[in-house]
Formats: structure tokens, C-alpha cells, sequence
């Protein structure tokens, strides 16, 4: 191949074009795609595909034999069928017809763009398996786009679309179809004959019902109807038997569905309107093992919550209980109670902050039953070290429990019976451990929740931050006075730091805008930056109370996402005592008239 040097550097075209500008795709780029088959031009600033792109695999051998970028190493017929096309990050609008001159891709990236429409052409990518195309400017989807019978995930989230074609269903092999951030306000029938699918986002639209023939997608395992306007949800949903994951935040149900879906193991209710809880309803949960009804209005439980026997997580967050019934102690697999922002009478505050254990084991006190009715002898196998680890809950809850044992570290045997094991939950609490037990990085994988409550920690190690997956971490009653910085990379939804020594707000926190409830009542914390707390859009509870703040900044009153904002047992003057009794609607409201016009 010639050489040319311009301006110090080598031009691999030199002699052979006029125009000196770099092009769009450099042909080095080009030849390589020809041999591996695939093409990344993602985030160059393309506005329009380039025609050589189109054309890769459409070279004639006399075309080759006269195009320079085919040395004599790289003979056209040794040229690979592009089959991995990255375009995502740019500026396009509009693709042409001519990607039909690449029939054998699979994948096709186009998500971060501005497409206003796509090409019919798109349907006769016959092998096409990926198709991204979120992040554009879509209001409709070409009806050959539906002949795309290879196609396993379509991802079309962050669009303008408002309508679907009836033809959607004929996608029969997809997997995956994502949805959400649009503008929908109702869905094709056609959408029930997708049978492979397994996940589906609907969240962030303007729909208001569900079809009865979602009923029929027989393979769905997660459905998002999150954000939305739906008053109810279709009985006919109960018929999908694969289904396991039902998120239905943020919409106007009253009522809690009744699904008697068989393996619905997540039902995830937040933010909606639901007063009351219907033992049938419950009933129909056999299989629940997460069960989130936070920001309701819910005011009482009803006794057949036992029924749910299989549940582990119950999130009752900012509803309107003022009583618990004592059968809650009764669920046999309960590890994880939230009550947060609930006005619970006959049941002390201290006790709330002891966490799950304690309170259920005050609730089981109150039972008036002969003694043997609750059985509290979990199922073990004692280890070497004797400790005792509850194989069931270690299989079927992914649950390892090592707490109350007054242990100064945890026993290899304890880790080695959970080895092979996908475990989610860890307990440790009540011992007497000073530092992060350093096998919970052979877990980082599954790990996302931590209870390292009551013990003797005075600082947290960074090697914490290794436990990507983690979102809940529970730190209660230690020596704690600061949080390692490495901890803003994880994606933390609840941190509980009660009866510590922090005298200020820890600086990390500020970070981690995935934070929903941050409790760091009886401490010694001094001083809040209102302004940071502002970034955490998703702070719900936020519980400073009996610290040592002389001050409350009116600016916290603009953090609108906070439903329970606890600030008693302070030694500030404003907001009073009794403005601070009447709840936090009415300290929001307050700290706002004061901030200066």
C-alpha cells in the first residue's frame, strides 16, 4: 500500500484525493469491520450514515480490486457480512433505505439519536436479533418494522410514540420490549401474541387500563407498568404463570390488586392511593415474597396478612398505620419490616429503631396463646465452628443469618456454607465485630442487603464499595463518626446509621441520588447542607431526629421529594415545637415561607 506523509503523519489516501478533510468513517475502520463483521461509529457526531457504511458488504471485486483500502492482505472475498452495526450517540435524523444492503446484521444500534421516522427497508434485516432506539424523537414505528421474526430485544424507551401497530404482535420471537417514557395511552391487542417475551416496560406513559390479552403473554416474568394513570388492573393478569416481578408505582389504584398468579414473588405498589387492605386480595399472594405498599394511605392491617407465608419483605413506608396487629409476628419468613412515617401509637420509638427482629419479637408478647403455637427453631445444620446457619432460608430466601451470636468476627464456616449459594441478604448484627468481615466480597455479585447493626464498628472499610449490587445497609448502633467516599459508587436506595457518632452529615451521602430513606436519628450531627440534599430527588424519609442541629436552613423545605422529615428532640428554636409536632407537610411548609424573595 502507498504512503504519503502530510503535515508529519500518514495519509493512506494520498495522491488519490482532493478533498484533505478527514471522512466521516476512517477507511482503517472500515477494512477492520470487513473482517470482524462488526462497526462501532457510536458518539462521532454523524448526521447522516455515510454511504460507504452502507455499502461494506456491496463492493464488487472490480470495485475492490480498485479501492486502495484493499491491500494485499485483504482480499474481498475474504470480507466478513456485517453483522454488529454501533451508531448510537449521534446526530442523525432520518436512516435510508439503504440498509438493506446489510442483511446480515443482528445487532443494530441507533439509541441517542434524533430519528423522527425509520426506513420500511428496516423489516427486511431478516437476521436482526437487537434493535436499540431509544433516546430519539419516534411518534410512529413503520409496520414492516413487525416482519422482524428473528428479533429478541427492542428497546424503544425515551421516545414521543403514542400509538403501537396492531402488527407489533407478530414479533414472534422477542424477549425483550422496552417501552417506557413515551407518550401511550392505550396498547394494541396484538400485544398478548408476543409469547416469548419475558420482560416488558410500560413505565413513564399516559395509559390508563391494561388489555385483557396481556393475560396471554404466558412467558413474561417482569412487567413495569410504573408511572402511569391506572385506577385498576385487570383480574384476566392472574393467568400469567411466569409472571414473577409486577411493578405498579406511581399510578391511582385503590385498591390492592388481586393477582393469584402463581409464582408473583415482587409486587411493588408504592405511591399510589390504596386505603385499605381486602384479606382476599391477600389471599390471593401465595407465592409473595416482596411486598412494597409504601407511600399510600393505608390504616390498618388486617389479621390475614398471615397468609403470607412465604413473605420476607413487607414495606409499609409513609401510610397511615396507627396499630400492628401481633399475627405480623407470625409470618414465619418476615426478615424486613419498614414503617417509616406511620403514626403508630403503643409502640415506643426506640423499639421502632431496634429494627425487625426486636419489634417482631414484641409483637409475638402480645400474643395471648399458650406457649408452642410459634415456632422460633429455625431449621440448622451445625458447622464445625458450631455455628448454626439456616439451610432453608440459605436456599430458598437467599438469606445468611449469623446475628446475635456476640461474635468478634465470622467464622469461615459460616461463608463456606453459603459457598456456590446466590445469597441477597446478609445479617451480622448483634456481635461484636470492628471490622467489615472481608469474605463478603466473594458475594459482591448478589449481595443487596447488609445488616452490620449493633455491633462495635468505628469505621466502615472502602472495600465496602466492592458490593456493587448492594442497595439497603444497615450500620445502626456503632461507633461510626464518618463514611468512607467509596461508597458513592454504589447505588444505595436505604441507609440506617440510628445511635452513632456522626456529628455532621455524612459528605458521601450527598452523592448517592438513589438514596430513598436515610435515618440518622441519635447522633450528635450538627450541621445539614440543604442546598446538596437537594440532589437526592428520591429521598422519601429522612430521619435526624435527637441530634444537636441550632439551626434548620429554609432551603430544606425545596427538597419536595421528602415525605417524612423527622427533626424532634433538636435544639433549634425554629421551627417550634408545635409546628414540628404537626408532621412534616406542615415543617415543609413552614421552612418555604422562609426562604427569602
Amino acid at each position: 500500500m502507498s504512503r504519503f506523509k502530510i503535515g508529519g503523519r500518514v495519509d493512506s489516501l494520498a495522491g488519490f484525493q482532493t478533498d484533505k478533510a478527514e471522512p466521516a468513517v476512517p477507511n482503517g475502520l472500515l477494512n477492520a469491520a470487513r473482517k470482524s463483521g462488526q462497526l462501532n461509529l457510536s458518539g462521532r457526531g454523524l448526521t447522516e450514515v455515510p454511504q460507504n457504511v452502507y455499502r461494506l458488504n456491496a463492493d464488487t471485486p472490480e470495485e475492490a480490486n480498485k479501492n486502495l483500502s484493499f491491500g494485499a492482505d485483504d482480499r474481498w472475498w475474504e470480507q466478513t457480512d456485517l453483522i454488529k452495526l454501533l451508531l448510537s450517540s449521534n446526530q442523525l435524523t432520518t436512516l435510508s433505505d439503504d440498509i438493506r444492503l446489510l442483511p446480515g446484521l443482528t445487532t443494530l444500534d441507533l439509541h441517542d439519536n434524533k430519528l423522527t421516522s425509520l426506513p420500511g427497508a428496516l423489516g427486511e434485516l431478516e437476521q436482526l436479533q437487537q434493535l436499540r432506539l431509544s433516546n430519539n424523537q419516534l411518534s410512529t414505528l413503520p409496520v414492516e418494522m413487525c416482519r422482524l421474526h428473528n428479533l429478541h430485544s427492542l428497546t424503544l424507551q425515551n421516545n414521543l410514540l403514542e400509538t403501537l401497530p396492531e402488527e407489533l404482535g407478530q414479533l414472534d420471537n422477542l424477549t425483550e420490549l422496552v417501552l417506557s417514557s413515551n407518550r401511550l395511552n392505550s396498547l394494541p391487542s396484538g400485544l398478548g401474541h408476543l409469547a416469548c417475551l419475558q420482560k416488558l416496560d410500560l413505565s413513564h406513559n399516559l395509559l390508563t387500563s391494561l388489555p385483557d390479552s396481556l393475560a396471554k403473554l404466558a412467558s413474561l416474568k417482569l412487567l413495569d407498568c410504573s408511572n402511569n394513570q391506572l385506577t385498576c388492573v385487570p383480574a384476566s393478569l392472574s393467568e400469567m404463570t411466569s409472571l414473577e416481578q409486577l411493578y405498579l408505582r406511581h399510578n391511582r389504584l385503590r385498591l390492592l390488586p388481586q393477582l393469584p398468579a402463581t409464582n408473583l414473588k415482587e409486587l411493588y405498589l408504592g405511591n399510589n392511593q390504596i386505603e385499605r387492605l381486602e384479606a382476599e386480595q391477600l389471599a390471593s399472594l401465595a407465592a409473595i415474597s416482596l411486598l412494597e405498599l409504601r407511600d399510600n394511605k393505608i390504616q390498618s392491617i388486617p389479621e390475614e396478612v398471615t397468609l403470607l407465608a412465604t413473605l420476607t419483605r413487607l414495606d409499609l413506608t409513609n401510610n397511615d398505620v396507627a396499630t400492628l396487629p401481633a399475627s405480623l409476628s407470625l409470618l414465619p419468613n418476615l426478615k424486613v419490616l419498614m414503617l417509616e412515617g406511620n403514626p403508630l401509637r403503643g409502640i415506643r420509638r426506640d423499639l421502632l429503631s431496634k429494627g425487625t427482629t426486636e419489634l417482631l419479637k414484641y409483637l409475638r408478647g402480645r400474643i395471648k396463646e399458650e406457649p408452642g403455637k410459634v415456632d422460633e427453631t429455625p431449621t440448622a445444620m451445625t458447622l464445625p465452628s458450631q455455628a448454626r446457619v439456616n439451610i432453608h432460608n440459605l436456599q430458598t430466601l437467599k438469606i445468611l443469618d449469623y446475628s446475635e451470636k456476640q461474635s468478634e468476627n465470622i467464622p469461615d464456616d459460616v461463608f463456606d456454607a453459603a459457598a456456590g449459594q446466590i445469597v441477597t441478604t446478609m445479617n451480622f448484627s448483634k456481635n461484636q465485630l470492628t471490622t467489615l468481615p472481608p469474605r463478603l466480597a466473594e458475594f459482591q455479585g448478589s449481595l443487596t442487603e447488609l445488616n452490620l447493626g449493633f455491633n462495635k464498628l468505628s469505621c466502615l472499610s472502602p472495600a465496602v464499595s466492592s458490593l456493587v449490587q448492594l442497595t439497603h445497609l444497615d450500620l445502626r448502633n456503632n461507633q461510626l463518626s464518618d463514611l468512607p467516599s467509596d461508597l458513592g459508587s454504589l447505588k444505595l436506595r436505604s441507609v440506617i446509621l440510628n445511635y452513632n457518632k456522626f456529628k455532621c452529615f455524612p459528605d458521601v451521602l450527598y452523592e448517592i441520588v438513589s438514596l430513598e430513606t436515610v435515618l440518622l436519628g441519635n447522633n450528635q450531627v450538627g450541621g445539614l447542607d440543604a442546598e446538596r440534599l437537594k440532589a437526592l430527588v428520591a429521598l422519601y424519609t429522612l430521619d435526624l431526629s435527637n441530634n444537636d442541629l441550632l439551626n434548620v436552613a429554609p432551603e430544606l423545605g425545596l427538597c419536595t421529594s421528602l415525605r417524612c422529615l423527622s427533626l424532634d428532640g433538636n435544639p433549634f428554636r425554629t421551627p417550634r415545637a408545635a409546628i414540628v409536632a404537626k408532621g412534616t407537610d406542615a415543617v415543609m411548609e413552614y421552612l418555604r415561607s422562609r426562604i427569602p424573595t
